[in-house]
């Protein structure tokens, strides 16, 4: 009888002890570790991230210029995938076999059991002839996101693109994750933050067939992807598509600016190119071909090309000339032509004729006032503290420093000042007579387009600006940032612009003035003409301009590149604007069609132009 007991108790010892294995390994499987619920929930549950719309993007006049289109990324499961016919898979979706191995491999060795993205950007078209057998390849589902779409087929170097995130992005910044998108250039990556809103999470149920059977507890664990931000831009879409038609067959840029604001009416760069050129899956075929062109379309002229600002410079020395009180405004200097080249004109009497004429040994003889004003015995240390003081207050026009825009990548352009000329030279070896040529903006001088379009609103301003931009304005926000309001005043007497503004109109209206093609029936326009020389090639034609003349409502700046004498070519195109602008039609239509049908690519920079 003891025997049998005691068999009845080791036998449900061991009963007991075999239970609390199980009760332990059941324990650790439902509640310790968790890889087993992992592997459940990947098979009945499915993350879907909800990517938001971005921002759509309107012109100053609501004009639509950005919209969203939708689109989707086949997502996969590699631990989900099971056999397959391969070759039928990669014809439905329009990719090669040898394709399909590497992003497949790609996607296992990022995860087995995560979701990551095997194909980017599926337009609504395709993917309706994909979503109809997709049910029968387990692992495999869409998820859906939008492409930006450009309507009106311009103003692409002001807009931007987008593209895919790197790594190295995703490493600085913890909001971004495999998979998403940014801006790349312009407005897309000057306003990211407003324009790409906030994601959310989608959790659903799915079936042993991959096929989507319902949200999860009712959507409890759902987060709401909030759609960015709609912004208005500055620009007038009909004149920048107008100065993109001007500007077709050149190179070169316009930038116009409305003086009283800072606000940018249009910024053109030639050649340029259609924006929906880099969107979704076309982007690896045509960026490469727009990179590789030699014409350069991807190069933002008017904020990165740096060009010598020729004669319009006489303008910013003539006021700084009489600033510092070396001239007057009846100042005059005679044409001596040994000094400087010039061509044949009336001796300057006053700063208006010199301005209306635009006379080189004028401008040798105010430079040299400016630099040598006696403060030393010694030549070169006059000449050096002259520049030194002359170099301030150049920077001052915004010429040479950050202007502080709110598009990216725009240069700062060069004023050469004390630093750089003993680094050239060495110190105490240079004087005027070594740098006389920044005396009608050429020599070390560099500008960029934009530089010299908000030079004119300072003119047409009579004395300050407002730092140029594009945001005019934030859905739902009732103000733009306070940079944009900050008036800046550079350092000149109003009362010196005058002379100034008396000699552009005449440089436009009178005979013997440099612009006559500039003239506009019933608008006072105001402009001055340079020519930039040019090492490569023919020299660039360039004018700056403000109309009406009181109370103006549009400043400009043209740059056609190998056009030669500014009032050719940069002239009548900015006229050409200006009226367009400000009368909505274009009466001399003869100057139009000139423009319209040129063609000035005859001349092709060398390398490194």
């Amino acid at each position: 009888m003891n025997n049998l007991s005691d068999r009845k108790i080791v036998i449900a010892i061991i009963f007991l002890v075999v239970g609390f294995i199980f009760l332990i390994r059941l324990f650790n499987v439902q509640v310790i570790n968790d890889k087993y619920k992992f592997d459940s929930d990947q098979n009945v549950l499915r993350e879907v991230i909800q990517y938001p719309a971005r921002g759509l993007i309107y012109d100053r006049n609501g004009v639509l210029l950005v919209y969203n289109e939708a689109a989707y990324d086949l997502m996969v499961i590699p631990r989900q995938v099971k056999e397959m016919d391969t070759l039928a898979f990669c014809e439905l979706i329009g990719m090669k076999y040898e394709d399909f191995i590497t992003k497949f491999n790609k996607a296992k060795n990022y995860s087995r059991y995560k979701p990551s993205v095997f194909e980017k950007e599926i337009s609504s078209k395709s993917y309706a002839k994909i979503q109809e057998k997709l049910f029968e390849y387990p692992g495999f589902y869409a998820q859906t996101r939008t492409l930006r779409k450009y309507p009106r087929e311009s103003a692409a170097h002001i807009l931007g693109y987008i593209g895919e995130v790197d790594q190295n992005l995703i490493d600085k910044n913890p909001y971004y994750r495999s998979g998403d998108y940014i801006g790349k250039s312009g407005i897309e990556l000057s306003y990211e933050e407003l324009l790409r809103g906030k994601r959310g999470v989608k959790r659903v149920l799915v079936d042993v067939h991959n096929r989507e059977k319902g949200s999860y507890l009712d959507g409890e664990m759902d987060t709401m992807a909030v759609t960015g931000k709609t912004i208005y831009l500055t620009i007038d879409a009909i004149l920048q598509e107008y100065g993109e038609q001007l500007m077709q067959n050149k190179r070169g840029s316009i930038v116009a600016i409305e003086p009283a604001t800072g606000e940018i009416l249009a910024l053109v760069s030639a050649p340029a190119y259609n924006p929906n050129l880099l969107v979704g899956r076309d982007v690896k075929k045509n960026y490469p071909v727009l990179s590789s062109d030699k014409l350069k379309p991807l190069f933002n002229r008017a904020l990165m090309a740096s060009y010598p600002p020729g004669s319009t410079f006489k303008t910013v020395q003539a006021l700084i000339g009489m600033q510092d009180g070396v001239i007057t405004e009846n100042t005059g200097f005679p044409c001596i032509k040994s000094n400087v080249g010039c061509h044949d004109h009336p001796t300057a009497t006053n700063v208006e004729s010199s301005i209306k004429m635009s006379c080189n040994p004028y401008y040798f003889s105010v430079y040299r006032k400016i630099l040598l004003q006696n403060k030393s015995t010694s030549l070169f240390k006059d000449s050096e503290i002259g520049l030194a003081k002359w170099s301030k207050q150049v920077k001052k026009f915004g010429l040479g420093v950050d202007l502080g825009t709110d598009l990216p990548a725009i240069k700062k352009g060069f004023i050469p000042d004390v630093a750089f000329y003993d680094k050239w030279y060495g110190k105490g070896r240079w004087a005027f007579s070594t740098i006389y040529s920044l005396s009608i903006g050429q020599g070390e001088i560099g500008v960029v387009p934009l530089q010299m379009a908000n030079l004119s609103a300072i003119l047409a301003n009579r004395g300050y600006y407002y730092t140029p931009h594009v945001l005019k304005r934030i859905e739902k926000v009732d103000t733009i940032p306070s940079i944009f309001k900050i008036k800046h005043d550079v350092g000149i007497d109003k009362i010196y612009f005058n002379p100034i503004v008396e000699g552009m109109q005449k440089v436009v209206e009178e005979a013997g003035g440099t612009a006559r093609r500039a003239k506009i029936d019933s608008i006072q326009v105001c402009g001055k003409t340079g020519t930039a020389q040019n090492p490569h090639g023919e020299d660039h034609s360039i004018f700056i301009a403000f109309a009406p003349k009181v109370n103006p409502k549009i400043a400009i700046a043209v740059y056609v590149e190998n056009a030669g004498f500014g009032g050719t070519w940069a002239a009548p195109i900015a006229s050409l604007m200006m009226e367009k602008y400000l009368t909505g039609a274009i009466k001399d239509t003869v100057k139009e069609n000139r423009i319209l049908d040129a063609n000035l690519m005859d001349v092709i920079p060398k390398e490194g132009q």
